[in-house]
Order: structure tokens, then C-alpha cells, then sequence
């Protein structure tokens, strides 16, 4: 090792036999996780209890299955001319839903007073007897 102006420390060469002063163990003790290769992080249960404690506990699941687009009366009311024919593809070209891939289902809130033909969608029991009392028809899809 050299010391003075410059000097560099050697680097320390473990597991060289017991004379060098870092043999058998090489300075990482005796056993457990952390004298082990690739045991020094993350020790698998040291704080364990504490960590799950801290993680915010969310119940219930998330379901995939795909939904039909929601429509209302109101927004059939504002968006459709008398006499019109009410589908899928003319609900989602009036702009009331994203996609009428799932189908579309007529919901019964709000009030409908334009004569409407209703064809391939779904509808609620209060849908269908306000369009029929307002003159309109439901066709099976």
C-alpha cells in the first residue's frame, strides 16, 4: 500500500485464504440471507407485517364485461325528429353514445313526446310505455 502525495488505497481482495485477513467468510460473517450471494437486498420478510399495513385495503372487483350505451328519453327527445327511427348506428351518428358496439339501451327517465320507432335496442319497461303513449313503436332487434 503506498501513502504520500497521490496515494491510492488497493482495493481489498476477499476470499483469498485466511492469511490475507479475508479468507473463509470474506468479511460477510457467518450464514443468514445476508452472507448468501444475491442476499443482500430486499430481505423477503424482514417488515413485512408493516409494509402490508401501509397498503391502502380495496375491496370488491372491477368487472369487464362490456355495457350497453345508456340513452334517455331526454336525450332522444332533443336529439331525434318526429317520426324518426331510433337504432344503434343512428344514436351514435347523433353523437349520444361512443359506440354502439355492446348495443344501446333506452332508459325511461325524462319524458318523450315525439313519435319514435324504436329498432335493435334494448328497453327499459318505463321507456317502452312512454314511447308507446307517445305514439311510437319498439321493433325486435
Amino acid at each position: 500500500m503506498k501513502t504520500g502525495k497521490g496515494a491510492r488505497t488497493r482495493k481489498v481482495r476477499l476470499g483469498r485464504g485466511n492469511a490475507s485477513g479475508h479468507g473463509t467468510y470474506s468479511s460477510r460473517g457467518g450464514k443468514g440471507q445476508r452472507a448468501r450471494s444475491g442476499g443482500r437486498r430486499g430481505l423477503k420478510i424482514l417488515g413485512f407485517k408493516q409494509t402490508l399495513q401501509r397498503i391502502p385495503k380495496v375491496g370488491g372487483f372491477k368487472s369487464h364485461r362490456i355495457r350497453p350505451a345508456v340513452v334517455t328519453l331526454d336525450a332522444l327527445q332533443r336529439a331525434f325528429s318526429d317520426g324518426a327511427v331510433v337504432s344503434p348506428d343512428t344514436v351514435v351518428k347523433k353523437g349520444l353514445a361512443e359506440s354502439g358496439r355492446a348495443g344501446v339501451k333506452i332508459l325511461g327517465s325524462g319524458t318523450l313526446k315525439k313519435k319514435l320507432t324504436v329498432k335493435g335496442c334494448r328497453v327499459t319497461a318505463g321507456a317502452k310505455t312512454a314511447i308507446e303513449a307517445a305514439g311510437g313503436s319498439i321493433l325486435s332487434p
